[in-house]
């Protein structure tokens, strides 16, 4: 596991918020909305939804991915957030619920802000990167998709 959210392409830089502190103690790896004033943890696909970064001056590279790796350290309600505007074809880790998945499954954005199986009806947001049986909250390779609601 790499110990950053974004993953690619490299052939660009992905844009970001960073002028907005979150709304509660989150984790890199979290979706959330973009509201006026701040960013709140997601509770389903809607308006101007993020993905919280990892953050870079807590990196490193060299670290062992324990309990006080950077990716594992929340960010506090009230400091300023960095969080990725969402394209399709760009390539993230993102936090799941807990779940079996498998390469190119159709994923959508549960109530906590992590990344579930989509069924009918739920709005598209991205595809599992490869197979992996996760627990609630680690990190999955993803793509974003192109939003659809799945039929």
């Amino acid at each position: 596991m790499a110990n950053v959210i974004y993953r690619g392409p490299s052939s660009g830089h992905p844009r970001t918020v960073s002028d907005k502190p979150v709304a509660a103690a989150l984790l890199p790896g979290t979706f959330v909305t973009e509201g006026a004033t701040t960013l709140t943890q997601a509770a389903a696909f809607g308006h101007k939804q993020r993905l919280l970064a990892h953050r870079d001056f807590y990196s490193s590279f060299g670290s062992a991915f324990d309990a006080s790796h950077p990716l594992k350290q929340p960010y506090q309600a009230g400091e300023t957030g960095v969080a990725y505007v969402l394209e399709p074809g760009q390539q993230y880790q993102a936090a799941m619920a807990a779940g079996n998945y498998t390469h190119g499954q159709p994923l959508t954005i549960d109530a906590s802000g992590r990344l579930t199986a989509a069924a009918a009806g739920n709005v598209v947001v991205a595809f599992a990167d490869k197979a992996a049986n996760v627990a609630a909250g680690d990190l999955l390779d993803i793509e974003i998709a192109n939003f659809y609601a799945m039929a």
